[in-house]
């Protein structure tokens, strides 16, 4: 069960996005939209505006689904035309956000999870006259990089959040799995975990991407060692896997997981998975674009120079009965 205490903390770090205005990678090649996605209302009568999306995101992460469908909600009401593009190699990425600004695009909205590629491209983005904010990964890079804001969790926050839950389920021995190699963000949520969790945290790496063998070597971990009584998956198709990884392995380690999909609710109400850490993806795509709009039409910023948050919350089966449509949609 989730303390009053730990509500409490996140119930207050997602507090200041109710103030604010308010997907699946495609290996790089750049997607158009024009609306749809889970609402948006009438669209404005301001001039047409064109707004990139860039992302570090890999193939089958579903949390860019729902990213993606609050950008382009956002798009719809605001009379811009959306791109996004991703990839999840840094100079990749980098490549993609150069293609943005060859395009004479009116804003750009950025992830900064590998963040030391993205710096000179970012700066000729500044140079170009193109606002950008950040969203998701790399917030104390976000400001240093010269984007308007930065929407979305403090992953160290998240991650003692996390750590502190786990410490009052007693857990002992806790297994944090990344799934994408360099990528600060992530290792962030498990740092965290480490400053606030009383007992060993071990960290092991996988290809997010191979879900085969991530399963595999989550599975052999646990085979190999007995003593791990809980799982930190930091998004949530790993989560899905360790869930197998788990049966497999004939293990009882608690699973908890960062990120919300339909399955990861579906697997909060079997109870196989403790608690996930919800960072409101649907709700960064969303305030990204309106302000990238905001800023265009009325000379807005969010934050004041210190993130935007959307997270974290954590939450359980309990939460399961008003999450459900939401999921399904898409949205949540």
């Amino acid at each position: 069960m989730l303390t009053t205490r730990t509500a409490r903390t996140a119930a207050a770090l997602v507090a200041v996005v109710a103030l604010a205005a308010g997907c699946s990678g495609s290996g790089g090649k750049e997607s158009e939209d024009d609306g749809g996605g889970g609402g948006g209302g009438q669209a404005v009568d301001t001039p047409r505006l064109k707004i990139a999306m860039v992302t570090h995101s890999g193939e089958g992460d579903t949390f860019w689904d729902i990213v993606r469908s609050g950008a382009k909600a956002a798009a719809k009401k605001d009379n811009v035309t959306f791109l996004y593009s991703n990839d999840k190699e840094a100079q990749g990425q980098a490549q993609l956000v150069q293609a943005a600004i060859d395009k004479k695009v009116d804003g750009i909205v950025v992830t900064l999870a590998k963040p030391q590629a993205m710096q000179s491209v970012l700066a000729k983005a500044k140079a170009a006259g193109i606002p950008v904010v950040s969203i998701n990964s790399g917030s104390e890079y976000s400001e240093k990089f010269g984007a308007l804001a930065h929407i979305g969790q403090e992953e160290s926050v998240a991650g003692e959040a996390v750590g502190t839950e786990l410490t009052e389920q007693d857990r002992k021995k806790t297994l944090c799995v990344i799934h994408e190699q360099g990528n600060v963000s992530l290792e962030q949520r498990c740092d965290g975990v480490k400053k606030t969790f009383k007992g060993t945290v071990e960290n092991l790496n996988v290809d997010g991407t191979n879900a085969p063998d991530s399963q595999a070597a989550i599975e052999a971990k646990l085979q190999a060692d007995k003593s791990i009584d809980a799982v930190v998956a930091l998004g949530a198709p790993v989560a899905a896997l360790t869930v197998k990884a788990k049966e497999g392995a004939g293990s009882k380690a608690e699973i908890a997981t960062f990120d919300l999909n339909a399955e990861v609710v579906r697997r909060l109400k079997a109870k196989e998975v403790s608690f996930a850490v919800d960072q409101q993806p649907y709700l960064q795509g969303y305030e990204a674009v309106d302000l990238l709009w905001l800023h265009k039409y009325n000379a807005n910023v969010l934050g004041g120079g210190k993130p935007v948050l959307t997270g974290p919350a954590l939450v359980t089966e309990k939460d399961v009965p008003k999450l459900e449509k939401y999921t399904a949609r898409g949205t949540r």
